[in-house]
């Protein structure tokens, strides 16, 4: 016979012998746990049965444990700690936004909308362990599709079957240029002006880098405009302030990018000025979707006062 098809200890009679373990008296051991005597002397006898071994040694005075009980004991009393943390654990599970939730972002949004998630979730979420995930788009995709992250705060459309996007902002595009540019501080800028430019880049996996190349080519530019690329939007920026071209920054990002120094200078497109949409992302059928779309509504409000436009739900 497998180990499987043998017959198991149930949890009612480990505690009761727990009990008896612990109080070495049956009437004492009875109360503690609200058994009455007799069911409690059946279950521990029942338990010995299943297991095999004699566990206690009963005189008319007192119970002792027999040396197979004192073992057994430190193994029932641990089970017993174990099936008390799985019941903790599954009551907070089932209150909302408490456990871990694994949040993935990319960096192009991480750094200017994170502090605002931190203190969302600092002041209306204090019991949810929020654990923040860095990586390209690519790589966020991987990691909620195999379940190593639950949500992502990223820019779409995506179009991945089995996600489901919570839409947030849609956020300008604005040029930033080297003082000497003669587009630098303008507003009104035409789209068309992009076929001009030597417009500086991000490295490749970044979808900022994809989202200015669209624009160029709705622009009507045909040839990549890359001469020079950077990791980072800091480093873009610096390149332009170093005079090497020009670069596209989404408006959440103009503020702490463009203080960094003072040869930049910043210019606006004429209406409809090029954008994107940075949203929420979940697998589909999220066990704690409810959660995600509360979470969304409550980012909307506290994003209200930065550069872009709430899309409401």
């Amino acid at each position: 016979m497998t180990l499987s098809k043998k017959k198991q200890p149930s949890l009612s009679q480990l505690r009761a012998f727990a009990a008896v373990a612990e109080h070495l008296h049956f009437r004492d051991a009875a109360a503690a746990i609200g058994m009455s005597q007799p069911a409690l002397s059946g279950a521990v006898s029942a338990l010995e049965e299943t297991l095999g071994v004699t566990l206690l040694e009963r005189t008319t005075r007192k119970v002792l444990l027999s040396p197979a009980g004192e073992r057994l004991a430190v193994r029932a009393k641990a089970v017993l700690r174990e099936v008390g943390a799985l019941m903790e654990e599954a009551e907070a599970v089932r209150a909302p936004f408490t456990g871990v939730l694994r949040l993935g972002v990319i960096p192009t949004v991480a750094p200017y909308l994170l502090p605002t998630v931190l203190n969302l979730v600092h002041d209306r979420y204090p019991h949810l362990d929020l654990q923040v995930h860095e990586e390209q788009t690519a790589s966020l995709l991987e990691g909620l599709a195999h379940g190593r992250l639950d949500l992502l705060l990223l820019a779409v459309p995506l179009g991945v079957p089995g996600i489901t996007e919570l839409p947030l902002f849609d956020e300008d595009f604005v040029l930033v240029t080297p003082l000497d540019h003669w587009l630098g501080g303008r507003e009104g800028i035409p789209r068309e002006a992009l076929k001009e430019l030597n417009l500086l880049l991000l490295d490749e996996g970044h979808c900022l880098r994809d989202q200015a190349l669209d624009i160029c080519r709705e622009a009507g530019r045909e040839d990549a405009p890359v001469t020079t690329t950077a990791a980072g939007l800091a480093t873009l920026v610096q390149l332009v302030a170093g005079g090497l071209g020009c670069t596209l920054l989404p408006r959440t990002a103009v503020k702490v990018e463009t203080t960094r120094s003072s040869r930049l200078l910043t210019g606006y497109f004429a209406d409809p000025a090029p954008a994107r949409r940075i949203a929420f992302a979940m697998r589909t059928g999220a066990a704690r979707s409810e959660e995600y779309e509360e979470l969304a509504a409550a980012l909307r409000e506290a994003l209200r006062d930065l550069p872009v436009q709430i899309v409401d739900a």
